[in-house]
């Protein structure tokens, strides 16, 4: 029918980037399961897929009490050693039956949730792209949960270079002719509808998570600019606010870099409209040539006082 997940992004909570090594090891959240790990272009680590059972009412835009019972699948990500990410999503389908089953019968089908009774799968995804109600399916804790034993971890120090809300994409993928539709809700709240071709594919979930990797760098680089007051406060103060953003997040903008070639159009779409990346760019020479004036002020100034 569809597939629905949803994807909490924010800054790990250490004071610098951390190495490969250690990486690995805060993302071991499954005892002998590997971590997988990928050096090119930009290091980037993930956890091994995590199963969470759920037994609950599916959301529904016309509010039809539609039970689903299965499993989640979830997993960690950490890239460049900075960005911490949660991500949970599974696909709904109609059970063969109105009854419940026994719970081997859905650990034996990870990642699937069954819908008892009828269910439209537009209902069900408009439904989800509303706020979950208090007794349904909310990929959104189970993500935030993932995320959080990551930031507990005691290998990382809790002392992050600056202050960042998380931000949450929600997104539904259904079969169809190719669309992608991206809406800002509020400040931490984005979804993403996706039609593809063919089959469902784990490539579709990477496409998500980058997705709300750059949406998340680029809110913290516009927050990051806000603070900074350029022209209310004095040129020194403002560079002291803006070089986090040189520090932590400008090398890690690479849109699509681990994202299948089938499904790149996507993003080449978002890039179109609303613009990420010409938005992203647009900010960056806007940091750095307000450091650049800085530093020439800076300068002249060290060399007038040496004159005298």
């Amino acid at each position: 029918m569809l597939v629905m997940g949803e994807v909490h992004t924010g800054l790990l909570q250490n004071s610098g980037e951390i190495p490969e090594s250690t990486c690995r090891d805060v993302l071991q959240l499954l005892s002998g399961e590997r971590v997988r790990v990928s050096r090119r272009p930009i290091v980037y680590a993930v956890s091994p897929d995590l199963l969470t059972g759920v037994d609950c009412r599916l959301p529904s835009a016309s509010q039809s009490r539609i039970r689903g019972a299965g499993t989640v699948l979830s997993r960690s990500s950490i890239t460049g050693g900075r960005v911490v990410q949660g991500s949970s999503h599974t696909r709904i389908e109609r059970s063969g039956s109105d009854r419940r089953q026994p719970w081997s019968h859905y650990l034996a089908r990870p990642g699937v949730v069954e819908a008892l009774g009828k269910a439209k799968p537009r209902d069900l995804a408009d439904g989800f792209a509303e706020e979950p109600s208090a007794d349904g399916l909310d990929l959104g804790a189970i993500s935030a949960r993932f995320m959080d034993v990551v930031q507990s971890s005691p290998l990382l120090d809790r002392r992050a270079p600056f202050k960042i809300a998380r931000t949450r994409l929600r997104w539904v993928a259904e079969p169809g002719e190719p669309a992608i539709h991206f809406t800002l809700h509020s400040d931490q709240m984005r979804t993403v509808r996706l039609v593809h071709t063919g089959e469902f594919t784990p490539a579709v979930v990477d496409l998500c998570e980058d997705l709300a990797l750059h949406d998340w760098l680029l809110t913290a680089l516009l927050v990051i600019i806000e603070r900074a007051r350029i022209g209310g406060t004095p040129g020194p103060e403002a560079a002291a606010k803006l070089a986090p953003a040189v520090d932590h997040l400008l090398h890690l903008w690479m849109p699509s870099a681990r994202v299948d070639d089938l499904l790149s159009p996507y993003w080449e779409s978002l890039d179109r409209r609303p613009g990420f990346t010409r938005q992203w760019q647009s900010l960056v020479d806007r940091v750095r040539d307000q450091l650049a004036v800085h530093t020439l002020a800076f300068l002249r100034e060290k060399s007038g006082g040496g004159a005298r």
